[in-house]
């Protein structure tokens, strides 16, 4: 009996090999060597050259604050038991909103570790206005964050003493206003798995890599950013902004929004903006740890979209009033 067309094996063709990172770099690497000249010209150009240095000299001093930071926050995220936090904070919410705001005062800790530890300590019992307070406080007038500040702004300590008085009133006046008129079910309630790992050494790590991809990059962007603004940006609309006290901190507040920057890091960016007064300057620093685009984004997969659409415009106009105020008194 002849075989069945069935029973013959058909041909089957090699699957096609993707074009892969090694032949991305080959055709990049012959680009550059065809391409030399003229990339050669572009990169000795002095603009290109002033885009390099701000971007070099932001990455550079703030790279350190970011990886004690991280490291430090991880620690705290693993090692300290989250019950303390329930124990350790008043009973009553009025007064466990500014306890809360102090200790992140003494807790480093960049924003992008800042909210799964919000979460953490409400899925604790902690309650949601001093879990808040702490998300907003930690960030932005810890020990690591003023230190920063003091190194970006020599012979200007009263920068980093503004800050912290700023920061904290905001997180604590925010923790507050939520006791008024913040609503239970706008909140859901996050889970972060490595953090609920047993296993301390493996938790720590996993917290550490995620904070680093989160926060590096991000500083990266903002380094970019920075530097962008001081070659692309003529320096006479940079004058004429920074002369207008209102626009000036305007912009910068909504600067700080856009840029995204951590907060181990915006010092540095804050002072290579020299055109703009110490008052916007202060803004921008408040503003930044609080309110930005990552911080909205992270806030929304984190407590949800009920939250973040309510939170973060409350914030911002606060940050906004109050670091005005303390940048006029005190700067």
């Amino acid at each position: 009996m002849p075989p069945s067309s069935l029973d013959t094996p058909t041909p089957q063709r090699a699957p096609e090999r993707p074009i892969g990172s090694l032949e991305v770099l080959a055709v990049v690497l012959v680009l550059l060597v065809v391409f030399r000249g003229p990339l050669s010209d572009l990169v000795s150009g002095p603009a290109l050259q002033t885009w390099t240095t701000v971007f070099v000299s932001v990455l550079v001093q703030a790279a350190p604050f970011l990886a004690f930071g991280v490291a430090l926050s991880a620690v705290i995220a693993v090692f300290v038991p989250r019950s303390f936090w329930s124990r350790a904070l008043p009973s009553h919410p009025a007064l466990a909103v500014p306890a809360a705001g102090l200790a992140g005062v003494v807790l480093p800790g960049c924003e992008c570790g800042s909210v799964p530890i919000a979460g953490s300590l409400m899925r604790r019992g902690v309650t949601p206005a001093a879990a808040l307070a702490f998300l907003l406080a930690a960030p932005g007038i810890n020990p690591i964050v003023l230190t920063a500040t003091v190194v970006a702004f020599p012979g200007r300590p009263e920068m980093a003493v503004a800050r912290g008085l700023a920061g904290l009133v905001v997180a604590v006046l925010m923790g507050w206003l939520w006791l008024r008129l913040g609503r239970t079910e706008w909140i859901r309630l996050p889970h972060r798995p490595e953090l609920d790992d047993l296993r301390k050494w493996p938790a720590f790590w996993a917290a550490c890599r995620h904070d680093v991809l989160h926060a590096g990059g991000f500083l990266v962007i903002g380094a970019a950013a920075a530097a962008t603004i001081n070659v692309v940006v003529p320096e006479a609309w940079l004058t004429s902004l920074a002369g207008n006290a209102v626009l000036s901190v305007l912009a910068l507040a909504v600067l700080a929004v856009l840029l995204s920057l951590c907060s181990e890091a915006d010092a540095f960016v804050a002072a290579s903006l020299s055109q703009f007064s110490l008052t916007s300057r202060l803004v921008f620093l408040v503003v930044g740890p609080m309110v930005d685009l990552k911080l909205i984004s992270m806030q929304t997969g984190v407590f949800g979209r009920r939250f973040a659409s309510r939170f973060a415009p409350a914030t911002f106009v606060v940050a906004v009033l109050v670091g005005t105020a303390f940048g006029t008194v005190l700067l």
